[in-house]
């Protein structure tokens, strides 16, 4: 016999050199003999993202097992245009016909004795109907719909229920409904993923993994009543090393709202790492937001720095201080700064006024170097709005203002994690808990691969982001006269003030300095006019050095699942039995599309703009819609 010839019959109908029914007519004659003209053996193969018709249907023809033969004749069905009925599907038989009365296409396969493989005992190949005529098709089916997008969402979890349908139908010439393609997405996800339901069952032996492959690891998972899912804590030994031994020590806390099958919520503590790019430091998994989980997740974070804390600088914790986080914070780490984040004081200060020019002073009011400049800025407000003084008694500035701000945020005033989770959360939604957080260990291990290499090719002494600002402060020192009243202090004169320099206590009355950790330009100008390096009087916390050291420890890939050990012996190190069958929390999602949250960023290094009339000089409005006659 002659070499297999590969026919897609897409393509064929794609192509505009026969029309439609003449390749169909074709189509038929071949699939009915098997051979084509010449007497070469036919392969059908169908279009993308569906089971590949690897044989032709012939009499004699072997498939593994009736539900390959199912599928096969569906693929061939929907290909060709054509409907089938079953007649007959038992473990001995399957026998199948044009659902077109007075069609003679029919096909008979039976089991054949001794092995479980079903062969073909009788086909009859011609159709003499005219085909399905509309869109829809009996055998796109949701198990169809499932194969066909099955590589698609391997590729992007993401891919919606809506591109489905017009994938579907552009390339197979097929409609099907919104249901029929989120129940396919749901059933290729679980196919390639697995349920939400293992996602759970599998989270003892994915701890355990954790701490094999990372010793000195936490990760721990607990249950409530009836073992059902409450949280789940991870850190791994890199991101604890590098925080203890190289970041500033200042954390980020924020969490968000999960919105797959079980809801959820996603916690995280990130630090911050000497080019001020985030750190994630421990990331949870928790069934509601509660004061209970929040005091948890305080416990395991304060259990993981251990008595470290003791010999840090004194934590600085940047959050929304919502009420559970508060608690937490006040009754694991006592003696820490706990601060707001600006961009959330920011929208709480503008939704509750909702007046621009207040808005405006209050930033200036937000990044004032010191008391009397605050209090300057208060007294421009109160005299807006008197209500500013009641809301300042229930935000105290001291937990947000630069000038009252007894922590050291080194210049770093937002949460930039709550960007990140919410990327996660959209990322990951629709995997289950141990793809979710695979897919967030994979992604923090590419960032800190990336920023290892990138830091072993810098060759100065600060990072770039503290570089930047030392070159500013020197630029701007050359203005400045300096008088020097002694080895280590220095008087700064400049046209607005004078500034006092200590350069042994790294000190300057402007507290740009101390803020910031490194040289303001009052010091730049000081230090330069007495020989010194001002990038040597910098915070260690923003060298080279201490940007490889925190990226220095590798984050170890986890198995396959296919070599864990699921059955594994005694508590998975968090307390619970690997041994026992953990089940989906309580919390279900209700029905309907879930409201989407938008998430506003904010300039934070200068206030927005406000209009100034040029005709009667008030703020709010342009010349154009100006009442005033001109």
């Amino acid at each position: 016999m002659g070499d297999q010839v590969l026919v897609s019959v897409d393509e064929m109908l794609g192509s505009g050199s026969h029309t439609n029914e003449q390749v169909l007519e074709s189509v038929r004659e071949m699939l009915g003999s098997g051979l084509d003209s010449n007497g070469q053996q036919i392969t059908v193969v169908p279009s993308s993202n569906s089971v590949l018709i690897d044989q032709p249907l012939a009499i004699g023809q072997e498939f593994p097992d009736v539900d390959t033969c199912r599928r096969t004749l569906k693929e061939i069905a929907i290909s060709l245009h054509f409907e089938i009925r079953i007649v007959k599907s038992d473990r001995s038989r399957f026998i199948a016909k044009c659902s077109k009365e007075g069609c003679p296409w029919r096909v008979h396969v039976s089991k054949c004795p001794g092995v479980p493989t079903f062969t073909i005992r009788t086909l009859h190949g011609e159709h003499t109907c005219e085909g399905v005529q509309s869109l829809h098709h009996q055998q796109a089916s949701v198990g169809w719909v499932a194969r066909s997008v099955e590589s698609r969402v391997r590729d992007n979890p993401q891919y919606k229920p809506k591109e489905i349908l017009q994938d579907i139908q552009s390339q197979h010439g097929v409609a099907v409904s919104y249901m029929q393609a989120w129940r396919g997405k749901e059933r290729s996800m679980a196919a390639l993923h697995g349920t939400f339901e293992e996602g759970y069952q599998l989270l003892p032996a994915y701890c355990e993994q954790i701490r094999k492959t990372n010793p000195g690891s936490i990760a721990s998972i607990a249950t409530g009543q009836e073992n059902c899912f409450q949280r789940l804590f991870i850190s791994y030994r890199a991101a604890i090393y590098g925080f203890l031994n190289a970041c500033r020590p200042l954390l980020e806390l924020d969490r968000v709202h999960l919105k797959g099958k079980y809801l959820g919520l996603l916690f995280c503590a990130a630090a911050v790492d000497a080019n001020d790019t985030l750190f994630p430091l421990a990331i949870a998994v928790v069934d509601v937001e509660s004061d209970e989980n929040w005091m948890w997740f305080m416990s395991e974070l304060r259990k993981l720095l251990g008595v470290n804390t003791d010999s840090m600088p004194r934590l600085t914790i940047l959050s929304e201080r919502s009420a559970g986080m508060v608690e937490a914070v006040e009754t694991h780490f006592p003696n820490a700064f706990h601060g707001y984040c600006l961009r959330y004081i920011s929208e709480n200060f503008r939704d509750t006024f909702k007046n621009s020019k207040l808005v405006n002073i209050f930033w200036n009011a937000v990044y004032a170097l010191t008391t009397s400049e605050f209090e300057s800025k208060v007294s421009e407000m109160v005299d807006i709005s008197q209500d500013v003084l009641q809301w300042f008694h229930h935000y105290n500035p001291q937990q947000w203002a630069v000038a009252f701000f007894e922590g050291l945020r080194y210049g770093h005033f937002s949460l930039g994690i709550t960007e990140v989770l919410y990327n996660w959360a959209l990322e990951c939604h629709e995997l289950p808990v141990v793809q979710m957080m695979e897919h967030i260990r994979q992604q923090v291990t590419s960032w800190s691969n990336d920023r290892r290499n990138m830091g072993m090719r810098w060759t100065s002494i600060l990072v770039p982001s503290a570089e930047k600002r030392i070159s500013e402060a020197i630029a701007d020192a050359r203005c400045y006269k300096v008088l020097r009243a002694n080895e280590i202090e220095f008087e700064i004169v400049s046209t607005e003030r004078t500034n006092i320099v200590d350069i042994r206590s790294r000190v300057c009355s402007c507290r740009r300095w101390q803020l910031f950790g490194v040289p303001c330009a009052h010091a730049a100008a000081a230090l330069i006019s007495c020989g010194q390096n001002a990038q040597l009087f910098a915070e260690p916390c923003f060298t080279v050095h201490s940007y490889r050291e925190t990226y220095s420890q590798m984050i170890y890939p986890i198995p396959d699942r296919s070599l864990w050990n699921e059955a594994g012996e005694g508590t998975d190190g968090g307390g619970a039995n690997v041994d026992i069958i953990i089940r989906p929390p309580k919390t279900r999602r209700p029905p309907g599309r879930p409201k989407k949250k938008v998430l506003r960023i904010e300039s934070f290094k200068r206030p927005k703009r406000v209009v100034q009339c040029g005709r009667c000089h008030m703020l709010g409005h342009s010349q154009k819609k100006c009442s005033l006659p001109s």
